[in-house]
């Protein structure tokens, strides 16, 4: 069943230039796992330090294989160091 992943982070403004290359990075390698679906980002209209990232995959096992990556967690390691907060990551299945 395929599950659906929430990814909530808080970006300083004078740090955004800087995020965006990293998430589409993020995207590009994301799209030749095996069990990614598709991915979504969208920023907060309220707080547009709020960014929040929605991807789909196959299972919870492919999702966490690209979680544990090397390839992501080096990329995500340069995300967190411009972030205000930890990013959070939520996995969700269709109830």
């Amino acid at each position: 069943m395929s599950v659906k992943i929430i990814i909530k982070r808080t970006v300083p403004e004078n740090k955004i230039k800087d995020l965006m290359p990293l998430l589409k990075q993020l995207r590009i390698i994301a799209n030749n796992q095996p069990g990614y679906i598709s991915g979504e980002t969208l920023k907060g209209i309220d707080n547009p330090a709020n960014y929040i990232v929605i991807s789909t995959w196959r299972s919870v096992d492919d999702w966490k294989k690209w979680l544990l990556s090397k390839e992501r967690t080096e990329i995500q390691k340069n995300i967190d160091s411009l972030l205000e907060n930890k990013t959070l990551c939520e996995i969700y299945n269709y109830a």
